[in-house]
């Protein structure tokens, strides 16, 4: 039995649910595996915290947009190589480009939490921004984050890491003579050539992830249309249901009632028709009574 795998699934069950729900089912998940004589697993699995919302609302972006994920990791690796040979405009363009895609990825993981019932505050939605800065920053940040299972959020270093450092470049000296002769201008080293082609790859795959982004909010805000469009219409559905069953109501309550008085009216026709038919036998017997009297009296 492979120990590890069982709570490698455990893991990815447990880190899928609202935080909430975790604990609870994080114990019954152990207690099952004791129960089964897997000590080992049951320890591990008893060890997993508890995400917070902010990890949970991160966890639950790279779940639910693999495709933006693997995009904005790819752009994490393009900047990380890019990073320390640009100069001040080329960092400036690309820091903002950078902002964009945290900030359009931090505002789909929020509306994904919230879609789970997981409200998220304004430092909740801080660190998810942080979280996804640390990632596009740190690979080894970015391989938790991937991972789906960060139980708080992460924190962004001072600046990006993996990177060789690079030495510094000397300025040279000014030419003051006049007769100096013009330097032909050199020609781009073969790494500077490849700074230049990580540096526009991270610019291309910053444009797709945001563009990527902002097709999935533009989906996003269709999605909550029809949603809020079928939830007013089972709202004008379920007032005609109560509407009809008030009417339901009312006349159940006018048949019960006219039923109640059939009932009593029945009663009233059968002893006023018994009434009559005895008035009825006492007439015909005073009758024929006064007629034998007159025969007689003849």
């Amino acid at each position: 039995m492979d120990v590890h795998a069982d709570v490698e699934a455990v893991a990815h069950e447990l880190y899928g649910l609202v935080p909430g729900r975790f604990t609870a089912a994080r114990d019954e998940r152990a207690a099952r595996a004791r129960e089964a004589g897997q000590a080992q697993a049951a320890r591990a699995i008893a060890g997993l915290r508890r995400p917070t919302r902010a990890a949970f609302a991160s966890n639950l972006l790279v779940r639910r947009r693999p495709k933006e994920v693997a995009a904005f990791l790819e752009l994490g690796e393009a900047l990380r190589q890019a990073h320390r040979s640009l100069d001040g405009t080329q960092l400036k363009d690309l820091s903002h480009q950078r902002h964009v895609v945290v900030a359009a990825l931090a505002r789909t993981a929020r509306q994904l939490a919230e879609g789970e019932g997981q409200a998220v505050s304004e430092s909740v939605a801080h660190e998810v921004e942080q979280t996804l800065h640390a990632a596009l920053a740190d690979p080894d940040a970015a391989e938790q984050w991937s991972g789906g299972r960060l139980t708080t959020a992460l924190t962004p270093p001072a600046g990006f890491t993996g990177l060789p450092a690079t030495a510094p470049v000397r300025p040279q000296p000014a030419v003051t003579r006049a007769d100096a002769p013009a330097k032909p201008k050199p020609k781009p080293s073969r790494e500077a050539e490849q700074r230049r082609a990580r540096l526009e790859q991270a610019h291309r795959t910053a444009e797709e992830t945001g563009a990527e982004a902002t097709a999935r909010e533009a989906e996003l805000r269709g999605a909550e249309q029809e949603q809020r469009d079928h939830e007013q219409a089972l709202a004008e559905a379920d007032a005609q249901v109560a509407e009809l069953e008030r009417q339901l109501r009312e006349a159940r309550t006018g048949q019960a009632e006219a039923r109640r008085a059939l009932a009593e009216a029945t009663v009233r026709v059968r002893d006023a028709a018994r009434a009559a038919g005895a008035a009825r036998r006492k007439a015909d017997a005073a009758a024929d009574r006064s007629a034998e009297l007159a025969g007689a009296q003849e």
